[in-house]
């Protein structure tokens, strides 16, 4: 658990989209940036390739990015994993073929106070589920697969396999009419007590923020790809 949980939910608030905050040109931008990048991670399994934001690929971008989300949040740090250099990585572009399960991007060090994650879509199909719920835990992924929680070997930036969720928000069965129209690739025993707060139906020029306490996932609705930036910050 975080350490300083009344501090993390004073900077707490509702999800919100922000439309036409980057021009076309600078989402052209994001997607040279993307394509000069190294590959960190193809998991030919979930079918995802991700690159890491690296420092100094684009100083006028990481300088853009920062100013645009300080004027929506205020100050903030980037809390994005280190590099081998043990630089600051800005930010994590995933290309996705499947939705990306339930989960929360809650960090790695418990000392930390974490604020709020951002989500800009670079291409226009997609959508991200966020819930009402909220977990004060480490970067856990929540899943009922019972190979999955037996993984416990995880490697740097690796998020926990819990099924804790199941106990802590009652036993309410999940909508099943979101169910099938936003979530059909989850099992609906592993949605049970949560409930939906916001659909962000993707959009380029838009970002997402939200709480990183906040339990999300991909929605169920990808046609081909889709390719986003996310980046995490703290206090």
């Amino acid at each position: 658990m975080h350490k300083n949980i009344e501090e993390i939910k004073k900077l707490e608030g509702s999800p919100k989209v922000i439309k036409n905050l980057f021009s076309k040109n600078e989402i052209e931008k994001f997607m040279q940036l993307y394509q000069t990048l190294p590959t960190t991670v193809h998991n030919k399994k979930q079918n995802v390739i991700k690159k890491r934001w690296l420092k100094n690929f684009n100083k006028e971008l990481e300088n853009l990015f920062y100013k645009k989300v300080k004027n929506e949040i205020g100050e903030f740090k980037m809390d994005n994993l280190k590099d081998e250099n043990n630089e600051d990585i800005l930010g994590l572009f995933q290309e996705s073929y499947n939705p990306i399960g339930l989960h929360v991007d809650a960090g790695f060090n418990s000392d930390e106070i974490i604020f709020k994650q951002t989500l800009i879509p670079l291409t226009s199909k997609g959508s991200t589920v966020i819930f009402k719920n909220k977990f004060y835990g480490n970067s856990t992924n929540f899943t009922v697969d019972e190979s999955e929680l037996k993984i416990k070997d995880l490697k740097y930036g690796q998020n926990i396999r819990s099924s804790e969720h199941l106990k802590m928000y009652g036993k309410e069965a999940f909508n099943e009419a979101d169910h099938k129209k936003y979530l059909s690739h989850e099992k609906i025993e592993n949605l049970s007590g949560l409930e939906i707060d916001l659909v962000y139906e993707w959009e380029l020029g838009s970002i997402l923020i939200f709480d990183r306490t906040r339990l999300h996932c991909s929605s169920s609705l990808i046609e081909g790809k889709k390719l986003g930036l996310t980046t995490f910050t703290k206090k």
